[in-house]
Formats: C-alpha cells, sequence, structure tokens
C-alpha cells in the first residue's frame, strides 16, 4: 500500500481553521450530534446494534419475620 501524501495536509492546530468552523455551523444541531456519535463509536470500537445490556438476574431471600 502507498501512501498518497496529496489526501493529506499538515496545519498549525493553534490557528483558527474558518473553513471547518463555518461547515460545522453550517451544519444543523441534529447532524452535529450524529457527526459526534459517529466519531465516538470509532474512536471506542462500539456497536450500538450489536452491543446490549447483559441481563443480570439475582434471586434475594429475605428473612421471614
Amino acid at each position: 500500500m502507498k501512501f498518497n501524501r496529496a489526501t493529506f495536509s499538515i496545519v498549525n492546530l493553534h490557528d483558527e481553521d474558518t473553513e471547518d468552523k463555518a461547515y460545522w455551523l453550517s451544519k444543523s444541531p441534529r447532524d452535529r450530534l450524529v457527526a459526534l456519535e459517529y466519531l465516538r463509536q470509532v474512536m471506542y470500537g462500539y456497536d450500538p446494534n450489536t452491543t446490549r445490556l447483559q441481563r443480570v438476574f439475582e434471586i434475594a431471600k429475605f428473612p421471614s419475620s
């Protein structure tokens, strides 16, 4: 696999990136949250379609009075 340098650019993270800011401000709050959830799932490897809560059953016996 060959690395394509034309696809990436190096930027200073301390400079204000007006293109990205304008892009995200043009999106609705719902679209921003959907994108945020997608990034969270990618970062932490969470798939809501396959991950479910674990079912735990416990029988507790209370003393009779």
